[in-house]
């Protein structure tokens, strides 16, 4: 998810559409939550690993 948030975010910046750098960055921002949420070992979704 982190780095489809990346790939959203450069190609909204590279192609100045702003839908998919609002997207991009939604998604990464969710991404390192979900991952630092699983690096702590607490279970996400009733699940204690998320890939």
């Amino acid at each position: 998810m982190i780095i489809l948030g990346i790939i959203l975010l450069v190609i909204g910046l590279i192609a100045k559409i702003s839908i998919l750098t609002t997207i991009g960055v939604i998604l990464l921002v969710i991404g390192a939550i979900l991952a630092i949420l699983g690096a702590t070992g607490r279970a996400i979704g009733g699940r204690n690993h998320w890939y």
